[in-house]
């Protein structure tokens, strides 16, 4: 099974603790800080998955989402939004753009992998 999870964060602490998180439970971490090194990565590292900042410096979280949906070999792997954003509508909007999932920040330490582990393929 492929444990191998692009992770597009600016934040370095952010970048972090998710990694923290996610490698105690398996998963290998490929980072970027921005969008177009994430959609460039997405293509060169085959991800299980991609977690998505949104509020991104120059190309927002929105457009990445909407880059790789519209690349036929990234447009398989699941995209889930973990962002600051939780006003009314941004889920709505997260998803709109091509997210599979979304998941608040601040994350909870507690049940973050097992938050993202939802939205990994299972193997046939």
């Amino acid at each position: 099974m492929n444990k191998r999870i692009l992770l597009i964060e600016d934040n370095e602490q952010n970048r972090y603790l998710a990694s923290f998180l996610l490698q105690a439970r398996g998963w290998e971490m490929v980072h970027a800080a921005d969008g177009p090194s994430g959609i460039a990565l997405a293509g060169q590292v085959d991800p299980a998955l991609i977690l998505l900042d949104i509020q991104l410096p120059g190309m927002d979280g929105y457009a990445v989402a909407r880059a790789l949906r519209l690349d036929q070999k990234l447009a398989r792997i699941p995209i889930v939004a973990v962002t600051s954003y939780a006003m009314p509508g941004d889920r709505e909007r997260c998803l709109a753009a091509g997210c599979n999932g979304y998941i608040e920040k601040p994350v909870d330490p507690a049940t973050f992998a097992v938050e993202v582990e939802r939205f990994v393929p299972q193997a046939p």
